[in-house]
């Protein structure tokens, strides 16, 4: 009977890499843990680690290349011949249909594999096919578009500081069930415990009552497809309480000072016999709809919203990196 050993390895299924303990004897896998030693997951895995298992094992993997025979099966056939077949195929499509008649898409564990990610750029190039998919056009196009215009790479994402911020502002994303959208906090529900437990606060901005807004220390349920109406108060009250200071990298921003401004032919305009809006409810932003006057506040948000809007020093802000993910959900 075979000695069973261990091996530790990062599961590669979404950029969180949670530390995975594997036990294997006789290259049977004999289960999968999360590794409690790992200092980055601290021991948690999700379903989808624990079904790495199922994955390896399954009897439908495909192991190698197949190509379906003249009797219309699969037979298997060698790699060199596998890749030149496809080479051809693509080539011939290509000719006769244009570049864009092949489109390409990768999933997101493609981007944690060494192999496929030097891969994937010279493949997509020598293609030269502007349809390209993948699941970062599903969630994530527009995080991806501000990182390369504010830091000059798509890939250069700000990770808030869980372990460390004393305020969270999560606006339309639940990482209690996504472990957040590029942020990387494994075990996000022992995270916020502890910044709790400093005395920190979590507040949770959502259309929807989600997993995250359950556990927040206040919870701020806006009107579906009014996200940008709130950004805009936001943005308002930030600039017109003069709390607005970048600190050293000021002398090299340009445009930051009026970029709270609107001119008078930019602001909505109150149709006269806009209806009146709902009463609020204590303590819970009211967005009214983009034909009115942008979004109002109660009495009560008011200093909450300020110090959640000014994000001071100490603070941490999760946000969707779709609007679709927090506009498209009833209330």
């Amino acid at each position: 009977m075979s000695t069973s050993e261990m091996h530790y390895r990062a599961c590669t299924l979404c950029e969180a890499m949670c530390g995975l303990e594997i036990e294997h004897a006789g290259g049977e896998i004999l289960g999968i843990r999360g590794d409690e030693r790992n200092h980055f997951s601290k021991g948690h895995i999700c379903p989808k680690g624990n079904a790495l298992q199922d994955l390896h094992t399954d009897p439908q993997r495909i192991r190698t290349p197949l190509r379906r025979n003249a009797a219309g099966e699969f037979e298997p056939v060698d790699w060199d011949v596998a890749l030149d077949d496809i080479a051809d195929r693509l080539a011939a499509i290509q000719a006769a249909h244009g570049r864009d008649a092949v489109g390409s898409y990768f999933g997101n564990p493609t981007a944690h594999h060494l192999g496929a990610g030097l891969a994937i750029f010279p493949l997509v190039a020598a293609l030269g096919s502007r349809n390209r998919y993948s699941a970062t056009s599903q969630d994530q196009l527009p995080h991806s578009l501000a990182a390369l215009k504010l830091f000059g790479h798509f890939a250069m994402f700000p990770t808030p500081d869980v372990d460390r911020t004393d305020l969270f502002l999560c606006f339309g994303g639940n990482p209690l069930a996504s472990n957040g959208s590029v942020m990387s906090a494994p075990g996000f529900r022992h995270r916020v415990r502890d910044l709790q437990a400093r005395g920190g606060r979590f507040v949770v901005i959502d259309p929807r009552r989600t997993e995250s807004a359950k556990v927040a220390d206040e919870y701020l349920a806006i009107r579906p497809g009014t996200d940008a109406w709130l950004l805009l108060a936001m943005l308002h009250v930030v600039y017109a309480e003069g709390l607005v200071d970048l600190g050293s990298p000021a002398p090299a921003s340009t445009g930051w000072r009026t970029s709270g401004r609107s001119s008078p032919a930019s602001r909505p305009r109150t149709p006269p016999t806009a209806p009146a809006s709902r009463p609020a409810t204590s303590g819970v932003w009211r967005a009214t709809s983009p034909g009115r006057r942008g979004p109002s506040r109660t009495a009560a948000s008011a200093s909450a919203s300020r110090s959640s809007a000014a994000s001071p020093p100490g603070s941490s802000t999760c946000s969707t990196s779709s609007p679709a993910s927090s506009t498209g959900r009833a209330a």
